[in-house]
């Protein structure tokens, strides 16, 4: 495939990301999820430790008699981890996993706000080289004179990853 057949496919993959996504922080960088596939924010609750389980899964809460994974976000992308403090929330997402929709939390410092995106300011995910693992990141949006990385949350895991968690939960 051509480096244009490429780019032409890259354009149609983004244009049908355009809409609103709920923004939040992890450390100094700003992230963005579609916001259709945000249940609710709650704040920090008491996570039930499920053993060995990998170092982001942080467990299980109850939410409303369901019980849902949690993950920190940080930990996963290999960022330092945090005290969580009174900003840190859980977003509450519809992850699609082996074509089955399950809720999952994501520990977050801080939910900033929902923005739209549209077409002109999304660029694609930039290439840092074969041993960076970008395939969860959609893109990069540009706003505000800030850059904010796009996650493909259905990828945030790998299937091997979900297999594991879902086995405990």
């Amino acid at each position: 495939m051509g480096a244009a057949a490429s780019l032409e496919i890259q354009e149609h993959v983004l244009k049908g990301k355009e809409g609103k996504y709920l923004t939040f922080a992890l450390s100094e960088e700003e992230y963005g999820v579609e916001i259709l596939k945000i249940r609710e924010i709650i704040g920090m609750m008491d996570v039930t430790t499920v053993p060995q389980m990998p170092h982001y899964v942080k467990g299980v809460i109850n939410l409303r008699g369901k019980v849902i994974p949690v993950i920190d976000l940080r930990l996963r992308f290999g960022l330092d981890s945090k005290a969580y403090d009174d900003r840190t929330c859980i977003i509450v997402a519809e992850v699609r996993s082996d074509n089955t929709s399950v809720q999952m939390g994501l520990v977050v410092d801080t939910v900033s706000e929902v923005v739209n995106i549209g077409l002109e300011d999304m660029e694609h995910t930039p290439v840092f080289g074969v041993n960076v693992d970008t395939h969860y990141i959609l893109g990069m949006a540009k706003l505000k004179g800030k850059v904010k990385i796009l996650l493909d949350i259905d990828k945030v895991l790998t299937e091997t990853q979900w297999q594991q968690i879902s086995k405990a939960v």
